[in-house]
């Protein structure tokens, strides 16, 4: 029987609808999409993608945290853009963050995003 629990933090925006900032079962988290969300303040956060995106990562990883890992546990990203000509911008955040070997990952072009966000990550973490 596997061990499931429903992670929760506030160190990062809580869930703006009926679902968990992520679920750890066993060994693997599963996370919930995040989007820049000041987590004090539950607004967006004012600035250009790259701190967008680096608030996206630190909300991220207080959720990994909570679950008893970081960022360098996830091993499956996927980030989703409302402009895809974004793209290198947050590969630079990114290249911030990670060395190699750099976890398995999609860019998907959206229409929209909750809230109006330019950016939203979701993804897999292990322990």
């Amino acid at each position: 029987m596997s061990n499931k629990a429903h992670i929760y933090t506030e160190k990062a925006p809580a869930a703006i609808g009926p679902y968990s900032q992520a679920v750890k079962v066993n060994n693997t988290i599963y996370l919930s999409g995040q989007i820049p969300l000041d987590p004090e303040t539950m607004e967006l956060i004012d600035g250009d993608i790259q701190q967008q995106a680096r608030q996206v990562f630190a909300n991220l990883d207080a959720v990994c945290k909570a679950a008893g890992s970081d960022l360098s546990g996830i091993v499956k990203l996927n980030i989703f853009l409302t402009d895809l000509s974004n793209f290198a911008a947050v590969n630079e955040v990114m290249a911030e963050l990670y060395e190699q070997p750099y976890p398995a990952r999609a860019a998907i072009g959206v229409k929209q995003l909750p809230k109006g966000a330019e950016i939203e990550m979701d993804g897999i973490a292990v322990i």
